[in-house]
């Protein structure tokens, strides 16, 4: 059973999709749509902007999103998804190649969640860090030790948890964790404090737009961040997408629930092969691939 997974930020690259462009027509016309939806020409940056240009939140997001569901959508003959999931912002992409949202409304979300999440970044000063090396309930014990929040964000797969929270509460937490023995605790260069409680105001916006949206019932279930576990009802797919702002991202379970489900083959649609080393660290005796046009560096 063929599972398929979407990335999230983090995976941009300059030059994303200029071949996907040049070599489609159906992608050049997807590229034209989402210029217009979004009010700037989002495809000049990600074909020639810098690093730096692509790390602005209101641009990477719509970026990756981009990426992996306009290649997916001029592959769709050949994509039949039985099973899909998205680290983070890749659960929009999931939700459109699943049928449950359109790609416009998709990419109307994806704006709207990615211009919150900068807001709040900047109203509630935050950030994350990477924990290396100890057990899962060891990270929550230490968080919930640490005065001010700070809680655990991304379960990426064993003995790689990422925190998020306040910044001197997360400085403090990486100094404890190194102490119980973790092989790396490192603060990440990152904007905000992502899946913790400081992006409530963004979680607010985003739901307002969630509500909003048209959800259809879905070719084949999500299994949603927030727990890990299978989904089709388009009511509880919105309840979920709203929670997963202030909720970790629960990757580590969401793997294992399509193996047991049946998945024997992982395919990353985007940009990188971050989650395809994510599964291989789950399971080994998985089968994992990409389906991306380009060679990414």
């Amino acid at each position: 059973m063929k599972a398929y997974i979407f990335p999230g930020q983090g995976a941009q690259f300059p030059g994303m999709g200029k071949d996907l462009f040049d070599s489609s027509k159906t992608a050049a016309d997807f590229f034209n749509i989402a210029n217009e939806i979004l009010g700037f020409k989002i495809s000049n940056i990600m074909f020639n902007g810098t690093s730096e240009d692509l790390r602005q939140t209101s641009v990477t997001q719509p970026s990756i999103f981009l990426h992996s569901v306009i290649f997916a959508l001029t592959k769709e003959n050949e994509i039949t998804p039985e099973m899909v999931a998205g680290h983070s912002l890749g659960e929009f992409s999931a939700l459109v190649i699943n049928k449950s949202i359109s790609f416009e409304d998709g990419l109307k979300l994806v704006s709207i969640r990615a211009n919150a999440m900068q807001k709040a970044c900047e109203n509630n000063p935050g950030t994350m860090a990477a924990v290396l090396g100890l057990e899962d309930n060891l990270v929550e014990k230490i968080c919930e030790e640490i005065e001010g929040v700070v809680v655990a964000a991304n379960y990426n797969c064993p003995g790689q948890l990422v925190i998020s929270g306040q910044i001197n509460s997360i400085e403090l937490a990486c100094e404890k964790f190194k102490e119980a023995g973790a092989r790396r605790a490192l603060v990440l260069p990152v904007g905000g404090a992502f899946h913790s409680p400081l992006m409530e105001q963004a979680k607010n916006e985003l739901e307002d737009a969630i509500n909003k949206t048209v959800f259809n019932s879905p070719i084949c279930p999500i299994y949603q961040n927030v727990n890990g576990l299978p989904f089709s009802s388009e009511n509880e797919i919105k309840k979920n997408l709203i929670s997963q702002l202030t909720s970790p991202v629960k990757w580590t379970q969401s793997v294992n629930n399509m193996i047991t489900d049946g998945a024997n083959e992982f395919i990353e649609v985007g940009p990188g092969k971050v989650l395809q080393g994510l599964v291989r660290k789950i399971n080994r005796d998985i089968n994992c691939s990409s389906l991306n046009l380009e060679n990414v560096e």
